[in-house]
Parts: structure tokens; sequence; C-alpha cells
């Protein structure tokens, strides 16, 4: 399930680097002292994942979803729930299917604003922190290298749908969730089965085990040495 917290750190790192248009870091958090990360502090959303991306095992419905995800109990830490985004208010969900970019339902779609405003938690992780490609470009054109190319250091991540925590606004049937196959944000019934990955507000811990951090985005490649000394 825990990607090892020692050994081939410099691979690592490179292999996981990704140049893309918000920078940020994943700090791994051993949450039980046995050497291994139980989960990743992501310091562009002040959020904290599991590292299993697939921790339960199975796909489930929207309502069994948050009732798993809010029931966690990690080694003592509770407090787990559902990625969330921000839903603007469409007026259908087949408005989503031509929507390439700059939007909040679609391929491409907002993820941080420039005010740092987190628009969907999921998407920056596929785009932003993986620099992982929606198939379509912000054109509507099928593109190179599409998918679920880089996993960082997780587990278990699957090129498939994951329920985010909110209600499709227009129709309270609906939930709204993303697709790691395609990087397609939309909402779906919520019986449909589809998997969770549990995330935590804020950060688990204060200081990451030394020599644990994975870098990713535009710019961070030039501190690796320095983080790495400092650690």
């Amino acid at each position: 399930m825990k990607a090892k917290a020692f050994g081939a750190l410099g691979v690592g790192l490179l292999g996981a680097f990704s140049m893309t248009a918000h920078a940020g870091v994943l700090q791994g958090r051993d949450l039980n002292s046995d050497g291994t990360f139980d989960a990743y502090y992501d310091t562009t959303l002040d959020i904290t994942w599991l590292a299993d991306a697939n921790y339960a095992g199975s796909k489930m419905t929207w309502n069994d979803a948050r009732t798993w995800a809010s029931s966690l109990n990690i080694y003592g830490y509770t407090g787990w729930r559902l990625p969330t985004m921000r839903d603007t208010g469409a007026t259908g969900t087949e408005s989503c299917n031509k929507i390439y970019n700059g939007t909040f339902c679609g391929y491409n779609v907002d993820t941080v604003g420039t005010d740092g405003t987190i628009y969907s938690e999921l998407a920056s992780m596929f785009y932003d922190t993986l620099g992982n490609l929606a198939i379509y470009d912000t054109n509507g054109k099928e593109q190179d290298g599409w998918g679920l190319k880089n996993t960082g250091p997780f587990t278990n991540l699957q090129a498939d749908a994951y329920w985010f925590g909110l209600i499709y606004t227009p129709d309270g049937d609906n939930s709204w969730d993303f697709n790691f196959r395609d990087g397609f944000q939309y909402a779906h019934n919520q019986s449909e089965l589809k998997y969770a990955w549990a995330v935590r507000s804020g950060d688990i811990t204060p200081v990451p085990i030394p020599a644990t951090a994975w870098l990713f985005g535009s710019g961070l490649i030039g501190l690796l040495g320095a983080l790495r000394f400092k650690r």
C-alpha cells in the first residue's frame, strides 16, 4: 500500500517531476513510524492524500463512498473526506460534453486560481501535480500522451472515475466525479459505482521524515539539491 520511505530518492524525485502550470510538492507522512508512507501532504492544496488511492479496495456508490471516507481511522487519524471541487452552477450535465478548457466541467478544467482559490482537488492532482494530459487538448483535438501516465508516489491509483464529495447543483440525484483515465470532470448518478480516494484537510504532521519530498511542477527541479541537503 505504501511507498518506501528510503532508497533511490533521486530517481524517484526526477521521475515524478513534471513541467506544469502550478508548482506542487508532496511530502511523505509516516503515520505509524514503520518507515513507510501512509499519506502525502499536498503543499499546493493544503490537504493530505492517502498513499493508497484505492484503500477501500473496490468501487462504491456515492453515499457509501462518503460514509467510508468519513469513518476512516488511520492509526488514530480521523477527519478524512472525499475530495471536493467548485460547482459554479451549470444548467445541465450535457453542457459539459463540448467544453475543453477554462471552466469547472469537462476537460482541462480550472484547478487552482491565480489568487489561490481551489477549483478542483482531483483535477489539480491529475493535471498540475502529476502532469497528466486529458484525452483532448483545449481545442478539442485528441492529443498524444494523454491519460494516467504518471501516478507519482501513490499506489493503486486507478485509470477510472473517482467521486468528489459534492452533489451536482441542478440535480440532487447526481454527484461530481473526476476520471483519471481521460481527465474528464462530470456529474453522474449517485447509484453508480466509482472509486473513492480519501483526503484530509491540512497537514497531519508539521515536519516530513527526512529526505521524503516528491517535487512536482514548473520551477521546482532546481530546489532538489537544496531540499536534500537541508534535510
